[in-house]
């Protein structure tokens, strides 16, 4: 199975630590990183998509994919 996540946040440090755990945890960018402004905050917020293949596990609506 290939797993798929989207990550979002606020272009800070602790969304680099997010991606970053992710990575380390074996998932893998899947395209580019997407930016987007938020003027009601004032803000950059930042969007990566990730993917993991994971073998022996099959597909559920109910699975917590950030557990995968």
């Amino acid at each position: 199975m290939t797993a798929y996540r989207f990550l979002t946040g606020p272009d800070d440090a602790a969304f680099c630590h997010r991606v970053t755990e992710a990575l380390s945890l074996g998932w893998r960018l899947h395209g580019s990183p997407s930016l987007t402004f938020d003027s009601t905050q004032n803000r950059v917020i930042c969007g990566q998509a990730l993917i993991k293949d994971v073998e022996d596990l099959d597909y559920r609506p109910d699975m917590k994919l950030s557990e995968v």
